[in-house]
């Protein structure tokens, strides 16, 4: 009885894995999101794997299959991912596509002298992609992926439902946690790899002194390095970061002969494994990098 008690279990669980929309996502925070308000009925596919440039990014055949079959696609928006928009236009234009900039609910950020990833100029302002650094963002964002997904699959609401609801009090507690961490961490003593981390540093206020660069894909001038360096010197920054995985050649010029320390810090998750833990992991990992650095 237990044996065809347990196979019916199986049968069951292989069913309804059997009929769990097609999901596609961007990158792998919004991925680990995802994961999560569809855990236990399917697993979203990842476009973006950690330690690829989302920026630009040159769409796999394995990854054109993905999108032609995709029933549902969650992204950031063509602010961070340009190269994407044409590949959805023309392979999944029947899918329920939810861009997540375009969700209402949420304040946005300017990014840093225009820069936009190559992306759309909105009212003569270019908006900051990074929004998932923001835990009170990403959890707006829950809500909207919870209801395309029940749209698309109302077989499975109720999961769907529950699901967000343990994700939104996973995301609550990740924010009171950090909230309580950072607290009291000095402000304006350090300087991010370039201007990313916009949203994080807003929503616990510690801003940073600059950022090395406005892009990620971009290099600084000699003058904006010899501004910097200046403010090294001078003592009032104490932690100079570069991207996880990246060169450290601007890092290591700005603190050479200081007290100033050195840290790597990441915006995606480039040394995680991708899933439903990454996203607190991500966070968690900044706050500690921050901490570490500014004040060890």
């Amino acid at each position: 009885m237990i044996r065809i008690f347990a196979l019916c279990l199986a049968l069951t669980a292989g069913a309804a894995h059997a009929d769990a929309p097609r999901v596609v996502t961007d990158i792998a925070p919004i991925h680990s999101l995802v994961a999560q308000v569809m855990e236990g009925v399917g697993t979203p596919d990842l476009l973006v794997p950690p330690g690829t440039d989302a920026h630009h990014l040159a769409l796999r055949p394995s990854d054109a299959q993905k999108l032609a079959r995709a029933e549902v696609v969650v992204w950031i928006g063509p602010a961070l991912t340009p190269w994407l928009s044409d590949p959805l236009a023309t392979l999944a234009p029947d899918a329920a596509t939810l861009t997540l900039l375009e969700t209402p609910g949420w304040a946005r950020r300017d990014l840093v002298d225009g820069h936009d990833h190559g992306g759309g100029d909105h009212a003569g302002h270019a908006i900051d992609p990074h929004a998932w650094l923001d835990p009170e963002v990403a959890m707006v964002w829950v809500r909207a992926i919870r209801d395309a997904l029940v749209t698309t699959d109302p077989d499975n609401a109720v999961r769907y439902a529950a699901n967000a609801e343990t994700t939104l009090t996973g995301l609550l507690s990740l924010h009171t946690r950090l909230s309580s961490d950072l607290a009291g961490v000095p402000r304006g003593t350090w300087i991010a790899p370039h201007a990313a981390f916009g949203y994080f540093s807003d929503r616990y206020s510690l801003p940073s002194a600059a950022a090395i660069s406005d892009g990620d894909d971009e290099a600084p001038g000699p003058a904006h390095l010899a501004k910097l360096r200046a403010v090294v010197v001078s003592g009032k920054v104490t932690c100079v970061l570069s991207e996880t995985g990246g060169p450290t050649d601007y890092a290591d010029l700005l603190t050479d002969g200081t007290d100033a320390r050195l840290a790597a810090i990441d915006d995606t998750g480039m040394a995680l494994e991708p899933g439903p833990a990454l996203y607190t992991d991500l966070l968690g990992g900044i706050a500690a990098t921050l901490m570490s650095c500014i004040q060890p």
